[in-house]
């Protein structure tokens, strides 16, 4: 117990230690503002943090899903071009079988014309003579499947028949005569054997005759398949200077002024003068562009007619030519060209007729002075033609070196061979140019316009495919092999890859 004087002092005494105690508290608070703001900058700069990590995984997962469709879509172009090779396969399989199977019915026939067991008609009194063969009662017609009764029977083909039950398989009329053909061992006519089973000549719409030897020999167009007898090679039956397909008796073809025939479904596509070609000039230019192989100069682009064409070919020093006729050239010297300028109507007898030429001087500005081709032919031929015209005046230009035949025209094959399947493609409703275009350059080239009609026919379709095959099976060595050994180098190693080569060492690459 303490007096009021020593608790009067002892709160005094303690009042020091609570006022220390008081700053000591307010001194905790100042730390522990400074700390909250701390933890307030730490989370500001981890939410930053978290922002960026964000960012950067949704940037990586939208570069990945975008790598991801490239893929997929590259995979879907690559599935569609296996679907249409095996569609193609196909197609020439099934149209090999069919010659195949022509060739056997042929052979068929020979052997129906030498069968030495013709119908034998026998009477009533045959049944005395072979009793143990035909006992009454198990003498059944093979056709009716009745008991023959009294009277006249057939015995062939290891049965018997009533007459009118032993019919053709094809006109369903009895055979009364002494001979018949035979094709899975069913009864023909000889007439309706030949009919339905001897091949006919595409051209003269006649059975194709037998050769010395009793064959039946015919000829087919590779491509098209057209069968004809091996006479019309000789007895002067014009071709198609596009398609070489052969003038059949009930068609007409347009002859030309130069001598050249068209049929009918060349015709359609058919660029007939240098202005109605312009288009399509413009057209190959843009190509070579999307390849980066744009021309910067500007080189005239005529349409002549063939012996034009010749005299130009005969006033070149240099070149390689296509035999046995050059449809296209690249000129180097000054001369001048008869060129078409307006295209010809069709008159009496099918004539190409009043069309007008003019003169056209050419005159040397650059290492190429003019493009020559020929007129007439379908639009796919020519853009093909300047496709690889375009390609010798682009070597020139670019001073690539002397060039071997095989090294130069298999380049411009190749780029022939491009723009058709750019062209086949692009009509197919692609966007793109096809895979070997493709594969070349970093830009594809752009797509042209199907036909100058608007959309493309399914000849002219068929129409490309048999000029890219008639670039691919080509048996010369400048076009033919040229072709092959530039066109696998280029799929391996790209077309820029391939032209540094060639001009760094004036051959392919391997």
């Amino acid at each position: 117990m303490c007096s009021e004087s020593e608790c009067v002092k002892q709160l005094i005494i303690s009042t020091p230690n609570i006022a220390k105690r008081s700053h000591v508290f307010l001194s905790h608070n100042t730390l522990d503002y400074d700390s909250q703001s701390e933890d307030e900058e730490l989370c500001k700069i981890d939410d930053e943090e978290d922002e960026h990590l964000v960012k950067v995984h949704l940037e990586e997962e939208e570069r990945l899903a975008k790598i991801q469709q490239e893929e997929e879509e590259r995979l879907a172009k690559i599935q569609q071009d296996e679907r249409l090779a095996k569609i193609q396969q196909e197609d020439e399989r099934l149209a090999k079988a069919q010659l195949e199977e022509d060739e056997q019915l042929a052979r068929a026939i020979q052997e129906s014309l030498k069968i030495g067991s013709p119908p034998r008609y026998d009477n009533d009194s045959s049944i005395l003579s072979f009793p143990h063969l035909f006992p009454p009662g198990y003498r059944i017609c093979a056709g009716c499947k009745t008991e023959i009764g009294q009277g006249r029977f057939l015995s062939c083909m290891g049965g018997v028949w009533h007459p009118e039950c032993f019919c053709c398989h094809a006109c369903h009329l009895p055979i009364t005569d002494y001979e018949f053909s035979m094709s899975s061992n069913r009864p023909y006519h000889k007439a309706c054997y030949r009919e339905k089973h001897h091949p006919r000549c595409d051209v003269c719409k006649n059975f194709i005759p037998t050769n010395s030897s009793g064959l039946i020999e015919y000829r087919a167009h590779p491509f098209w398949l057209q069968k004809y007898c091996p006479s019309h090679e000789l007895d002067g039956t014009p071709r198609c200077c596009s398609c070489e397909r052969m003038e059949s008796r009930d068609t007409k073809y347009l002859l030309l002024d130069d001598g050249r025939k068209l049929c009918l479904e060349c015709l359609d596509s058919s660029i007939m003068d240098t202005h109605e070609c312009q288009p399509l000039y413009l057209e190959i230019q843009e190509f070579y562009e999307g390849l980066n192989m744009k021309l910067e100069q500007q080189i005239p682009m005529l349409l002549v007619e063939r012996q034009a064409l010749n005299e130009a070919m005969e006033g070149e020093k240099n070149g390689h030519h296509h035999l046995p006729e050059t449809r296209g050239l690249c000129l180097s010297e000054e001369q001048t060209v008869t060129t078409i300028s307006r295209r010809p109507r069709i008159g009496a007898g099918y004539r190409a007729i009043d069309m007008i030429t003019e003169p056209y001087r050419l005159i040397r500005h650059c290492e190429v002075t003019a493009i020559l081709v020929l007129y007439g032919l379908p639009r796919l031929l020519t853009g093909s033609i300047l496709a690889h015209e375009m390609m010798h005046a682009w070597l020139r230009l670019k001073g690539y070196p002397n060039l071997s035949p095989e090294v130069e025209e298999g380049i411009c094959q190749v780029l022939a061979h491009m723009w058709l399947e750019s062209e086949l493609y692009s009509g197919t409703g692609n966007d793109g140019a096809s895979s070997s275009a493709s594969s070349s350059s970093s830009s594809s080239p752009s797509s042209s316009v199907s036909t100058k009609k608007g959309k493309r026919s399914d000849f002219e379709k068929k129409l490309g495919e048999f000029f890219k095959h008639q670039i691919e099976s080509d048996t010369s060595s400048a076009y033919g092999d040229g072709f092959r050994l530039g066109n696998q180098a280029m799929l391996k190693y790209g077309l820029k890859r391939t032209l540094d080569h060639i001009h760094m060492t004036g051959s392919f690459p391997y």
